[in-house]
């Protein structure tokens, strides 16, 4: 009869694959609070350095932020989740709160111009990035509002450089 436990290291080795900018695929589930776009940055950006994307950090992290801060004020539970992907050169930001869609048309279509108001930053970046981004109906089981934004990473890695216009600079649109 065995005395110990088995050195786990022994039976599984570690992956000596480092990571990749395609290996990008992380979920984190955070608190609703103010400072959870903070946190939020601060995992992004080091999930970003280790798979290789630090070129893309500044729009990166804008995305990130942006999209937290109005999950966590939109939210109705005391949470919300947020998805990181990189697939075919672009970076994926999702974000999920439990915000329901409402029912009364009056009612969805000034909860909708709230949303988008909120978002007008990270309609901006993405403009800028050659991007896109939204949001409706969440598809999980829980229901709820999915919110996201794709940034090509030919456009993500420009942004902010000199020659670039920045963020809510007067460029004729409502940027």
């Amino acid at each position: 009869m065995a005395t110990h436990c088995p050195t786990l290291t022994t039976m599984y080795s570690a992956d000596p694959t480092p990571p990749t900018p395609g290996t990008l695929a992380y979920s984190l589930t955070l608190p609703a609070a103010l400072a959870s776009p903070a946190l939020a940055r601060a995992a992004a950006r080091a999930m970003l350095g280790a798979h290789g994307l630090s070129d893309m950090l500044d729009a990166g992290l804008l995305a990130v932020g942006e999209l937290t801060a109005v999950a966590a004020q939109f939210t109705d539970s005391a949470d919300f989740y947020l998805s990181l992907r990189y697939r075919w050169d672009t970076l994926r930001v999702i974000v999920y709160d439990s915000h329901p869609p409402h029912t009364q048309p009056n009612l969805a279509v000034a909860c909708d111009t709230r949303r988008r108001s909120a978002l007008r930053f990270l309609s901006c970046l993405c403009r800028a990035c050659n991007g896109d981004w939204g949001f409706g109906p969440s598809r999980e089981p829980g229901g709820g509002t999915r919110m996201w934004a794709s940034l090509p990473r030919a456009g993500a890695v420009t942004y902010g450089t000199i020659g670039t216009p920045p963020v809510g600079a007067v460029t004729g649109t409502e940027c």
